[in-house]
């Protein structure tokens, strides 16, 4: 590898650049002991294990519950989307939207959008100009939002890819870690965007196109607020995340000398994919509600606390960025989630950064390319790259 420290300094850089006391505080506090109570704030959980532990004990531990991070939603996108239920009515739901999520399906919602970006690095990068890989994510991003919706391409008035993006980043960047809930004006926000993205999204549905995202959910028996809940939902927590992970694994790769050595062997892009994930961890904290007492490693919880659970550190603080490494069992795809509210949306996820990751490799061997400039996001709730630009060498 090139340079690995490299790879780590920024690394941390990005994180100090979103949350410059709350990042140090939480590695802090997590090299001390695995669970910490937080006054004010909740119960600190930074341990890979028992943070497994927590996600997998749905009887106890909940997110739908008063300080639970589903609970946040219930005011923006109704009672019925998925990220805000626990228990057999979640299990059920889940089920139902199962073939919605499989290889096939994706591949129908990223193959078009993942042709836009090639064309678009190609033009740039053709043209000897610099492409700004958060922007071009940021455009993948959106697309994958348009279909979601079911808005055809050519539809008269669409909105351009980056507003649908923008528009799904201002509902899940209302959240905060210090505040249990939203505020009326935050809820108001959330419902204009949620009523923004959803118009089209009713027409899709009462349409019943089974072509289409919405269709396919009135197809199984979802009424419309239900499928109206359930795409905003999808849209708010997925892109985000997406948008901050693409654009660091690109530079983590670069940084750590990979990008020759992938282009050329396509045999270990799954494993440096998901040690990626592990060591940039875009989901960098999931939150619970403790609703019967109990024990977390050794420490007493309460009915009613908060539980947080800092995936970034319990991930990252296994080792450095090394692809060569199995990731410990503990904190295998933990970023995604564990149990019953493992992530659904993982495959559609996995398509997005496949396919973007191919287009990157793809044209580093026809001319290979390197990071001409790059900034880091401040004070936002997912740290990344607020621009990350790439040029011909």
């Amino acid at each position: 590898m090139a340079d690995v420290a490299t790879a780590e300094q920024w690394e941390r850089r990005i994180h100090l650049g979103a949350h410059p006391l709350l990042y140090p505080m939480i590695r802090g506090l997590g090299g001390l002991r695995p669970v910490v109570k937080l006054p004010g704030l909740g119960v600190l959980v930074s341990e890979a294990g028992l943070v497994r532990e927590v996600l997998m004990d749905q009887q106890r531990f909940v997110k739908n519950g008063r300080s639970g991070s589903g609970a946040l939603w219930t005011p923006v996108v109704g009672p019925k989307a998925l990220v805000n239920m626990d228990g057999e009515d979640h299990k059920k739901l889940r089920q139902r939207l199962g073939d919605l999520f499989t290889p096939r399906s994706v591949a129908g919602i990223v193959e078009p959008v993942a042709s836009a970006f090639e064309s678009r690095i190609a033009k740039e990068l053709d043209a000897g100009r610099s492409v700004d890989v958060v922007e071009c994510v940021k455009d993948l991003a959106g697309g994958v939002i348009s279909r979601l919706l079911g808005v055809p391409d050519d539809a008269p008035g669409r909105l351009p890819n980056k507003e649908l993006f923008n528009l799904g980043s201002s509902i899940s960047s209302l959240v905060r870690l210090g505040r249990p809930s939203l505020t009326a004006r935050q809820i108001a926000k959330g419902r204009s965007a949620v009523g923004i993205l959803a118009g089209p999204a009713r027409v899709a549905y009462r349409e019943s196109d089974p072509g289409t995202f919405p269709g396919r959910l009135r197809e199984l028996g979802m009424s419309e607020e239900e499928a109206m809940g359930i795409i905003s939902a999808f849209v708010m927590v997925g892109t985000e995340t997406l948008v901050s992970f693409l654009p660091r694994m690109v530079a983590l790769l670069t940084d750590s000398g990979l990008v020759e050595e992938l282009a050329n062997q396509r045999s270990t892009v799954p494993a440096v994919i998901n040690e990626a994930l592990r060591f940039t961890v875009p989901s960098p904290m999931m939150i619970r509600d403790a609703v019967a007492p109990g024990v977390i490693g050794g420490t007493e919880v309460r009915a009613g606390d908060r539980i947080l659970l800092s995936t970034v550190h319990a991930a990252k603080s296994l080792r450095g960025f090394d692809p060569a490494e199995a990731i410990p069992p503990q904190a295998r795809q933990l970023w995604f989630g564990a149990g019953a509210h493992f992530c659904i949306g993982m495959p559609l996820a996995m398509a997005e950064i496949n396919a973007a990751l191919d287009v990157l490799l793809d044209r580093y061997l026809q001319q290979p390319w390197t990071i001409r400039s790059r900034r880091v996001s401040r004070g936002v709730l997912i740290p990344g790259y607020k621009s990350l630009e790439l040029a011909n060498v």
